[in-house]
């Protein structure tokens, strides 16, 4: 009875634990479930311009965020010699673009180059060839001079340390969706796991819902 009764007590409070972890937080839209939002840690923010910037993309183009208006955008910082994070986000971006059917041509996905050692347009080209997100048409991702690139990280609040060119560059990742009137509308932070040697991965649930959620949330702002 002892050891029932402590097994009861156990699953109540994990079911208690389960149900304060998946509130669900006001504004979300509606199309997103409590689960995939915890999932996603995905909040609304204060509708406010998105800053803009001026910066060149894989293709060599010289575009600034603003050209984009009309269209949702999501937008996320990645460095271009990542090998943890960054790869399964760019799987994540493929999945929602596909999953996008119609509303496709209406999101813009975009990418800021974080790696101030490697930022040369070849640089975010062959990222972007090796992790296929040149099969989304509208993907780009921007990089410029590491100035240019400090003041972008900065407007968005964007901590980035990288202390030298070998060092793996830690820095914050969060996925921004901007409405096509260009205002910053929802925030959502990426994660990952990593295998006993220390490799990134996400497993296929997880990894599929990401992107159904990227994918859901972006058309919500395109409605």
């Amino acid at each position: 009875m002892v050891l029932l009764a402590g097994t009861f007590a156990f699953l109540a409070n994990r079911h208690h634990d389960q149900q304060s972890q998946l509130i669900r937080v006001s504004g979300i839209p509606s199309s997103i479930s409590t689960p995939l939002a915890t999932l996603m840690a995905l909040s609304p923010v204060p509708a406010k311009p998105a800053p803009d910037f001026t910066l060149t993309d894989q293709n060599g183009r010289t575009l600034s965020l603003s050209s984009f208006r009309g269209r949702a955008v999501v937008l996320e910082f990645m460095d271009t010699h990542c090998t943890d994070i960054c790869p399964i986000i760019s799987q994540e971006f493929i999945d929602a673009y596909r999953q996008l059917g119609t509303a496709a041509s209406h999101v813009v996905f975009v990418g800021v180059n974080v790696n101030g050692y490697h930022a040369a347009v070849s640089d975010v080209a062959a990222f972007s060839r090796e992790h296929r997100l040149n099969t989304i048409p509208d993907w780009h991702f921007f990089t410029g001079q590491v100035s240019d690139l400090h003041s972008v990280w900065s407007d968005y609040g964007i901590v980035v340390q990288a202390p030298n060119p070998t060092a793996d560059v830690v820095h914050s990742s969060f996925t921004f969706f901007i409405d096509p009137n260009g205002n910053e509308r929802y925030l959502a932070n990426p994660t990952d796991d990593h295998t006993a040697s220390g490799a990134a991965y996400l497993p296929a649930g997880p990894l599929a819902s990401w992107g159904r959620g990227i994918a859901l949330v972006a058309r919500s702002l395109t409605s």
